[in-house]
């Protein structure tokens, strides 16, 4: 299939900048398998679950990786950076984004308010950084001098803020590691959580630390091509075997959102068995995948030619989507991480 297949004209006024607020009133666009697409809100999702179904939610952890900071040239005089922290390499060691990153050389030293760091290598799109700081100081000094490193069709629009701190980490996050939210969880309230329990709905927890690459575009003509980026994940054995059984009673597993989904297609054999799962996953779901575990996903309207629109297309259809996300776009949907909701049945 070719990446145009999954492309679709969004207004820009469509795109949310805040969340709802409470956050389980966000509109639910509830797709179901073979029956019509209905309106709803996330906070009827009790009512579309039944006694014995399981949500897996992801409990990763978003850090303020966003940092602004003065590269240090000859004779002292800087130039301001933008550095966004991808992947944690050691305690004072990271992968990062810079920019503008092409004058940026081995060796240059970039000061954030006091807080120094010297460039180590360069890499094709990224760089290595190296914090003067001691091992166990680097969680304090990006709490005070980072900030949420929001998805760049919102910082595009506006900055980060305080607000920010609490509206970009979900009910449920805990361990971190994360530099993009798993947004379907954003929905969630302490009230709906206790409503769906009261339901016999059960919460299972999983750990995925969502990458930068979750942003990046499709660069290939044919999907076949394209190389999915890594990302670490975590099931352990009691959700796994919590699930199996569950699924052994009758139940249905609904990952909330494509996070949860990608991590527990991972841990899944062909049989269907969930398996304990600690490693890197860069599983590509796509029309034409056969799912092993999810029946449903709980996820939010995603990016024209994304791969997780390739992935809500495999899980409920290319046709159903694309129908879907026109009628969500022409009913005034609110779209992408801070944005409404679709409730999707596997096909």
């Amino acid at each position: 299939m070719q990446v145009d297949d999954f492309d679709f004209d969004l207004p820009e006024s469509l795109i949310a900048l805040r969340p709802a607020q409470p956050r389980d009133t966000a509109r639910l666009l509830h797709i179901p398998a073979g029956k019509p697409r209905v309106d709803r809100n996330v906070g009827d999702l009790p009512d579309l679950l039944r006694a014995g179904d399981a949500l897996v939610v992801n409990v990763t952890k978003v850090i303020p990786a966003r940092l602004i900071g003065t590269r240090l040239r000859d004779g002292g005089t800087g130039a301001k950076i933008e550095v966004t922290l991808i992947e944690r390499l050691g305690p004072v060691e990271w992968r990062c984004f810079l920019k503008p990153a092409k004058r940026v050389k081995n060796g240059e030293i970039i000061n954030f308010d006091g807080v120094e760091a010297q460039v180590s290598a360069r890499e094709e799109g990224a760089a290595r950084l190296v914090f003067s700081l001691a091992p166990d100081a680097m969680e304090t000094t990006l709490a005070t001098l980072g900030t949420m490193p929001l998805p760049p069709y919102i910082a595009g629009k506006r900055a980060p803020d305080a607000q920010d701190n609490d509206d970009y980490q979900t009910l449920f996050a805990r361990e971190e590691g994360a530099v993009a939210a798993p947004t379907a969880g954003l929905h969630f309230t302490p009230e709906l959580v206790e409503k769906l329990k009261a339901k016999g709905v059960s919460l299972h927890e999983v750990t995925l630390h969502v990458g930068p690459g979750t942003f990046l575009p499709v660069k290939v003509d044919n999907i076949n091509d394209h190389k999915m980026h890594g990302e670490w994940g975590q099931v352990d054995a009691d959700t796994a075997a919590a699930l199996n059984k569950l699924r052994a009673d009758g139940g249905r597993i609904i990952c909330v959102g494509t996070t949860s989904l990608r991590l527990i297609e991972s841990a899944t054999d062909e049989a269907g068995v969930v398996h304990p799962f600690e490693a890197v996953t860069d599983i590509f779901i796509s029309p034409g995948y056969r799912f092993r575990a999810a029946d449903m996903l709980l996820t939010n309207f995603h990016l024209p030619r994304s791969t997780l629109f390739m992935l809500v297309s495999a899980l409920a259809g290319l046709e159903e989507m694309q129908a879907g996300y026109a009628h969500a776009i022409a009913d005034g949907y609110r779209f992408y991480s801070y944005g409404d909701a679709c409730l999707l049945e596997r096909k």
